[in-house]
């Protein structure tokens, strides 16, 4: 990622004593306890030969006996990755007509890798603390998605902070009210306390389930904090929301699935077995669910490696993950980096690494991902050439990673897309959030917009269809920024 980078100014890749090039000194690299060499993991790679973790961790290293992440090395890994991707999913790459519509940005956990929280004293009625955050009602959820519709876009994934007042249903605000002291012993406070009532989570899942949209949402954190306070196991809960319209469920506030890098950079978070035990719940409700890692900050290559072997574990026994998303750090604007915990994120050369072992050692998990938002378009479209086939999706607004320091933007049109993946030779394929409908595009067959919606024709997004003036606003007049004011 070209904003957290540090090593490629200088020419170095870094990284090869396996340790993160970009993380702190706060963890020991221990060898692996097994002799085993990149070119025999790397041969084992091309074999098709299931990896190990440290057949991984001398992947993504380029060899741990010496320092530095070696460029010839590096460059045999991603020839071997990318070989992969093709024989396993082909030259497509795919892209989804996409709404981000995050809740709310109220949240007291406290993690140290992220600006998008606002502490949420700051959202209660009388208080007089300024802030850029912000809660949405449920109504006000709904006339953002069905707003979006008319767009052509069919899927809206909502990723929001904890906030106090949020419950499943109205039977957990009882049940929490009930606490001898709820805001100390269940992080609550009911809603009359705050300024903007979020809802339950049950009734914004209602409200943004409109009109034939796929509903992702709900992450293993957002699941406990519903079920906070309960003796509720998570496929009650995911069942429960899947009634009210939730279609899938996102594997973020994974960052990385070792206790002892969570301990460092969100000791509030719930830890790797509560996490792994979420996702198997929504699985057991009948829900796909993603995977992620969010990697480039105090940890090294071995932990990295340790968090695929969990990714992995889980799809042998789910089969529920349908796509793997690596999410580079942005340090500029968060605690870590303002406290001096890390001093950048993850080079390139990390990004492209983390990617293509992804694709060799994910032998289960169909598609892997390459973020516009956090790598840009230029070092996105290389990521596609170590192993990934998907590219996101348009996404209309996006505020986390903005707020965290990005640089990239908040929207990609149907035609960016086109443009861009016909530019390196592979073929754009439009495709709905489980991939299971997909739609080959010809790039010559413009200009382009989205079909699988309920309401999309393949006028291109943001066009204003009255004037046709391409002026990169919806007939309603907004912009994509305005999509979550």
């Amino acid at each position: 990622m070209s904003s957290g980078g540090s090593s490629d100014a200088s020419g170095s890749d870094g990284g090869g004593d396996g340790r993160s090039e970009s993380g702190a000194e706060a963890f020991d690299f221990a060898t692996p306890a097994t002799d085993q060499s990149f070119e025999n993991a790397l041969a084992k790679a091309r074999d098709g030969v299931r990896l190990t973790v440290d057949d991984a961790t001398e992947l993504l290293a380029t060899g741990t006996e010496s320092s530095g992440i070696d460029p010839v090395r590096k460059e045999a890994v991603l020839e071997a990755a990318d070989r992969r991707r093709a024989e396993e999913v082909g030259d497509e790459v795919t892209f989804v007509a996409n709404l981000n519509n995050n809740v709310t940005t109220a949240c007291n956990t406290g993690c140290l890798f992220c600006n998008f929280k606002d502490s949420a004293h700051a959202f209660e009625a009388d208080s007089d603390v300024e802030h850029a955050g912000f809660t949405k009602t449920p109504a006000e959820s709904r006339e953002i998605v069905d707003d979006a519709l008319d767009m052509g876009i069919y899927e809206v994934c909502s990723v929001s902070g904890l906030h106090p007042a949020f419950a499943l249903n109205e039977e957990h605000h009882e049940i929490l009210a009930a606490h001898d002291d709820p805001a100390s012993e269940a992080n609550y406070k009911p809603p009359e306390a705050y300024a903007t009532d979020p809802g339950t989570y049950v009734e914004q899942m209602d409200a943004m389930s409109v009109g034939g949209v796929h509903l992702h949402s709900m992450t293993p954190e957002e699941a406990y904090h519903a079920a906070r306070g309960t003796d509720w196991e998570y496929e009650a809960v995911y069942r429960e929301l899947a009634d009210a319209g939730l279609d899938s469920a996102p594997g973020t506030a994974a960052e990385i699935l070792v206790d002892e890098v969570r301990d460092v950079i969100c000791p509030g978070k719930i830890r790797t077995d509560d996490w792994v035990a979420a996702m198997e719940g929504a699985a057991a409700a009948g829900l796909d669910v993603t995977s992620t890692m969010m990697y480039g900050h105090v940890e090294t290559v071995a932990h990295r490696a340790e968090h695929l072997k969990v990714i992995r574990d889980l799809q042998d026994r789910t089969g529920a993950i349908t796509e793997f998303v690596p999410l580079s750090f942005i340090h500029q604007n968060t605690p870590l980096y303002r406290r001096g915990v890390v001093d950048s994120g993850p080079s390139r050369a990390e990004d492209e690494l983390v990617v293509a072992v992804a694709r060799l050692f994910l032998d289960n998990v169909d598609h892997v991902q390459a973020s516009w938002v956090k790598s840009g378009d230029a070092h996105g479209l290389k990521l596609l050439n170590c192993g990934a086939d998907d590219f996101m999706g348009t996404i209309l607004s996006e505020e986390i990673t903005s707020r965290a320091g990005g640089e990239y933007g908040e929207y990609r049109s149907f035609d960016d897309y086109v443009e861009m993946i016909a530019a390196i030779g592979r073929t754009p394929v439009e495709r709905s959030t489980d991939y299971r409908t997909r739609r080959r595009i010809d790039p010559d067959d413009g200009p382009h917009g989205p079909q699988l919606g309920p309401r999309a024709d393949g006028t291109p997004m943001l066009l204003d269809r009255s004037s046709g003036d391409g002026s990169g606003r919806d007939a309603a007049g907004t912009t994509p920024a305005d999509a979550d004011d």
